[in-house]
């Protein structure tokens, strides 16, 4: 195994933190990475590092899962059911997924990550939650090296949640991920977001799986920031849900907040208004700052330190709960 000594993880994180990795090794298959198991635990996993923000540098070994593979299990006329290894992109296998017309995920396009982080937090878009298509995660138990599997209502999916995030963090290392996909009939969710109205700018009225994709993509490209071009790491907030008594306190002194209704007694806000309203949507503070067009994501201009971008989130969640009463949560995962 080719360990290697003091690499820089800047170009393995989509914030483009610049942290060192003391040892690193990049593992493409799950032999490989049980004969890896054999002799070291105290490991540092990293995918396509979409979902987290590196403040320093990496002591224990950190392991680049770089495993690729898609396979189509079985299909009847109906449905596709297919198993793909973590470390394949998002973006590209929901691609490959409306090429062959299979449908289920085309509104999580353009989500940053590879598909092993997926269901950790249970990545969702557009009205659609990838729980919602997952049939089973395949896991190796770091401490035993086994190989275990999580049907579906074993991961425990939440919103922006799962039981990779929570009970057994830091306990296992997902694999593969597989999907039920449809083949006919699909059911297109277009009414959340600027979905339809995408859509009707165009002149589309009978949309295919490619034409909510294209439309999804083009939603997110003009508000969100491409990592590529300036790090950040997609939406830095969840969605607050509030009892339906505390937003009807803060509606009476914004009438205009937004919301979306959760239960009987449950409200959700959008985090990215709340922000706004507290004057940091734009707000730059030399290599970092608040997205200009999304004041949900948090952007590193250039040479931004991890810590100087959490302090900023942190400064955030202070002005909202003053402000709004409200106890902003942090998506991403902070790595201190």
């Amino acid at each position: 195994m080719n360990i290697q000594q003091n690499i820089s993880l800047k170009k393995y994180n989509t914030f483009g933190i610049s942290v060192n990795a003391k040892r690193f090794i990049s593992i493409d298959s799950v032999y490989q990475l049980q004969q890896l198991l054999k002799i070291e635990k105290d490991i540092f996993l990293i995918s396509g590092g979409s979902n987290m923000l590196l403040t320093k540098d990496i002591e224990n070994l950190v392991v680049h899962i770089d495993i690729k593979g898609i396979s189509i299990d079985r299909e009847n006329e109906n449905e596709v059911f297919i198993t793909v290894n973590a470390g394949e992109n998002w973006h590209e296998f929901v691609l490959w997924c409306v090429e062959n017309n299979f449908g289920g995920i085309e509104n999580l396009s353009l989500i940053p990550g590879n598909v092993g982080t997926c269901p950790i937090q249970n990545i969702g878009a557009y009205g659609v939650e990838v729980k919602d298509t997952i049939t089973k995660v395949e896991a190796l138990q770091i401490e035993t090296g086994k190989l275990v599997s999580f049907a579906s209502d074993e991961c425990n999916f939440g919103y922006r949640n799962s039981i990779f995030k929570k009970e057994v963090k830091g306990e296992y290392i997902i694999t593969s991920v597989s999907f039920k996909l449809t083949k006919i009939n699909h059911q297109l969710n277009t009414s959340y977001g600027a979905i339809d109205v995408e859509l009707a700018s165009k002149k589309i009225k009978n949309p295919t799986l490619k034409d909510v994709s294209d439309a999804v993509i083009a939603i997110r490209k003009s508000k969100l920031p491409d990592p590529k071009e300036i790090g950040n790491s997609g939406s830095f907030f969840k969605n607050p849900v509030v009892s339906k008594a505390q937003f009807l306190k803060i509606q009476e002194e914004h009438p205009n907040i937004p919301s979306y209704v959760v239960s009987d007694e449950e409200v959700k806000i959008p985090a990215g208004w709340l922000i706004e309203q507290a004057g940091f949507k734009g707000k730059r503070f030399g290599n970092y700052g608040v997205h200009e067009k999304q004041a949900l994501v948090l952007v590193n201009y250039g040479n931004a330190s991890g810590l100087e971008i959490y302090q900023l989130a942190e400064k955030i969640q202070e002005t909202i709960f003053h402000k709004f009463g409200v106890a902003l949560e942090i998506e991403v995962n902070i790595i201190q």
